[in-house]
This record gives C-alpha cells, sequence and structure tokens, in this order.
C-alpha cells in the first residue's frame, strides 16, 4: 500500500535519515518511536506524498509518488487519513462542520449520512454543534480522528495523537484505532508515549519501529 525504499531526507543541509526502507502492508499496525527532532512527523509526511524525498522512492499504492502530479497526490490522498499533531480546525465552523470537510471538498454529498454514526462512534455525538474552541482536548483528537477517517481511507497515518491528553483518553483513542485495524484498516502512528505501545501490544499485532541518528529500525522486545 505504502512502500519507502532507501528513502533519505535532506534539511537544512545535512541528512535527517537516510536508506530508510519501509514497507505498509493491508491490515497491518505500526508505531513509529525515536527521540525529538529525529525526523519521526517528516517520515510520516513522506508515506503520504506531503513531502518529497532527497534520494529513494515512495510508492502510494503502486505508484511512485515521484511521477505523479500534484493533482494525482491529491486524489491518491483520499484514501489515507491523516491526523495531524495540532488537530487545527476551522474556527467558525461546527465540529460536524469540520469532521464532514473532506466530504464537501471532494464532493461526495452521497456519504454525508454517514456522520452522524461517526459521530457518535468517537462520543461527540451531543457535541456536533459546538464550535472548536468549546472542545477539550481529548474531544478535538476524537474530532480529528473522525475528520481523517470519514472518507473511509485504507491506511491512518496519526502523529502523536494522544500527546495532549492524559492517559484515559489515550486508551480511549488507541481503542478507537484498534477497531478500525479490525476492519482491515492500516495504521501508522508516531508517539514517543511507550506505555501506549505497550497497551496496544496486549490487544494488537503491531510492529514497532525505531528512528534513531539517521536510521530506522525494529524496536527491540523490551517495548
Amino acid at each position: 500500500m505504502i512502500e519507502l525504499h532507501d528513502v533519505a531526507y535532506r534539511y537544512g543541509g545535512s541528512a535527517l535519515f537516510a536508506q530508510v526502507s519501509l514497507t505498509l502492508t493491508p491490515g497491518s499496525f505500526h508505531f513509529l518511536t525515536g527521540p525529538s527532532g529525529a525526523g519521526k512527523t517528516t517520515l510520516l509526511r513522506l508515506c503520504y506524498g506531503d513531502l518529497q524525498t532527497s534520494n529513494g522512492e515512495v510508492r502510494l499504492f503502486d505508484r511512485p509518488v515521484q511521477a505523479m502530479t500534484r493533482d494525482e497526490i491529491a486524489m491518491m490522498r483520499r484514501r489515507v487519513g491523516v491526523v495531524h499533531q495540532d488537530c487545527a480546525f476551522i474556527d467558525h465552523l461546527s465540529i460536524a462542520e469540520n469532521i464532514a470537510l473532506p466530504l464537501t471538498v471532494a464532493g461526495r454529498y452521497d456519504m454525508l449520512d454517514n456522520l452522524t454514526d461517526l459521530l457518535g462512534w468517537v462520543g461527540l455525538g451531543r457535541q456536533a454543534n459546538q464550535l472548536p474552541s468549546e472542545l477539550s482536548g481529548g474531544e478535538r483528537q476524537r474530532a480529528a480522528l473522525a475528520r481523517a477517517v470519514i472518507m473511509s481511507p485504507d491506511v491512518i497515518i496519526a502523529d502523536e495523537p494522544t500527546g495532549n491528553v492524559d492517559w484515559e483518553m489515550s486508551q480511549r483513542l488507541l481503542t478507537l484505532l484498534i477497531e478500525l485495524n479490525k476492519m482491515g484498516k492500516t495504521i501508522f502512528i508516531a508517539t514517543h508515549d511507550l506505555h501506549l505501545i505497550r497497551a496496544a501490544k496486549s490487544q494488537v499485532q503491531a510492529r514497532v519501529l525505531r528512528l534513531k541518528s539517521g536510521q530506522l529500525v525494529q524496536a527491540g522486545a523490551d517495548l
């Protein structure tokens, strides 16, 4: 589904990482960990075509990103739901309108009937008409996840989705992501929270990768 072959990325004149290879297969569950500044967010952005590599190849659904036009990448990215670290929303739109935005932009009004069920699934049915500023941190994270999956993508990529919430909310978000994985979705999560990784590994078969010193390696069993 998503493949990186000997990928390198340079930033500020030096290599952030090099010779990174990764394959996200259908229905797999992956964690990406590593120290701050190692390039986790950059690696995620390469996985959905938001950045171009300095060297190597990225393939999205069997097509090389380097050979695709901007419009083709945009169309391909409809198959990838992204939960960004900052959970940015349009302030003057209700949370339901924010979640539905990918559908309205794509002209997929036929899928709007699923919005009520999706809001209920993430536990935001009562908050549908509230503005983003009225939501708690955990509610914003769940809204961001709902927005990422409303187009029924094949892959969900999440950048520190539990970074600003308490442990109880982290567990709730993890449960939602595991449910998506059991529905056949591929999950790729960047996180520094080793407790979250351990909790997930007791519930789902997850591969843990570590990005450190410019290299991507499989983390040890101690996680």
